[in-house]
């Protein structure tokens, strides 16, 4: 059925056109409804040194909903101006944290944070480690993550449960938290299209914000970004929304739209399927709007959530839009299924020294 209804589409709504790089940017920037949003009212909340790196934790307010937080990094004897990196949390089905996901802060990991490092960051926080190789990392709560979640009652509802089956053995409240709000994301998408934008807007909207608040700092230089998964959608629409960015790391979060009917739409958040995109062009389209700027994605090629298919066809339509920029697309091709190893990051953090030298 869909398969029909795609040639339908096509047919009378002419999907996945190729449009120059500028105009996708700001057409895309329209349909996906980017709200205008800034950092404001930031205060250091705490400090903390954690060997050879200084931490603080920060919290700011974009306008509505309760106060970001986010943790900042940087090697505690750094001398100047450093390189910045925002570094975006990924989705993976956990809402109750956020930056902690990828961050450590002054507290030890939570036992679910430290399942899912396990699961796909090799057992790390990426950011420390990425601090440590002499940079300023962000990295920050974002809207329905962390900080900025709902209360758990609003997700769960007036039952006290959410929907799904009841488990053997009582939940935590992280666990009772990302339950409910995997059941409840379309209600949060549905709440942005009534309000004249989407989950995608809103969210790329609260990320504009953050990376501008990096690059006001006195002791940051340039400014890049990196993120797995949803994180790695984020640092595509980084990289597409803010002229800024200097170099983007996508890691497991590459493919083409549609190579993914038939069986991995319904895999995917609702942030991956703004409205309007499909009809001024492909998502790697979007991703590869930036060029000539670095940019580097990664490929899990045994990625369970993106068929080979779609891989292929992204790094093929970012290679061309690229074409004239010989050298500032780099794709790594990594035999892992969904994840961004220790491998990975390492290969990502040399790339990103290479594009962001200390000033």
């Amino acid at each position: 059925m869909f398969a029909e209804l795609a040639g339908i589409a096509a047919a009378q709504r002419g999907l996945y056109p190729v449009l120059p790089g500028a105009e996708l940017r700001a057409a895309a920037r329209d349909a996906v409804g980017v709200l205008d949003l800034a950092a404001a009212d930031v205060r250091v909340e705490r400090t903390w040194t954690d060997g050879d790196l200084h931490g603080e934790e920060l919290s700011w307010s974009v306008g509505f909903g309760p106060r970001t937080h986010a943790y900042l990094l940087k090697p505690r004897d750094a001398d100047g101006p450093l390189p910045g990196v925002v570094a975006l949390h990924c989705h993976a089905g956990m809402k109750y944290a956020g930056k902690e996901k990828i961050a450590d802060g002054p507290e030890p990991p939570s036992p679910e944070v430290r399942r899912l490092r396990a699961q796909i960051y090799g057992g790390r926080a990426f950011a420390g480690a990425l601090a440590r190789r002499g940079f300023v990392v962000l990295a920050h709560d974002v809207f329905g993550w962390g900080s900025r979640r709902f209360p758990l009652e609003t997700a769960e509802g007036p039952s006290g449960a959410a929907r799904g089956d009841a488990p053997d053995a009582p939940l935590s409240e992280a666990d009772r938290y990302d339950l409910a709000a995997r059941e409840h994301e379309h209600v949060v998408a549905k709440h942005c299209a009534v309000l004249g934008t989407s989950f995608t807007g809103v969210v790329a909207g609260e990320d504009l914000a953050a990376a501008a608040y990096l690059r006001s700092r006195p002791d940051v230089g340039a400014v890049g970004c990196a993120g797995l998964s949803g994180g790695g959608l984020r640092a595509a629409l980084l990289g597409a929304f803010d002229p800024d960015m200097r170099a983007v790391v996508v890691a497991a979060m590459a493919s083409s739209y549609r190579d993914m009917l038939g069986g991995h739409v319904e895999r995917h958040t609702w942030l991956l399927w703004p409205p309007g995109l499909p009809r001024l062009g492909d998502y790697p389209d979007l991703m590869a709007a930036r060029a000539p700027e670095p940019l580097m994605v990664q490929y899990a090629m045994r990625d369970e959530l993106f068929p080979e298919t779609g891989m292929r066809r992204a790094h093929a339509i970012i290679g061309e839009r690229y074409r004239d920029a010989p050298g500032a697309y780099e794709a790594v091709f990594a035999d892992v299924p969904h994840s961004f190893d220790v491998p990975m990051q390492e290969r990502a953090f040399d790339w990103l020294a290479a594009q962001l030298p200390r000033p």
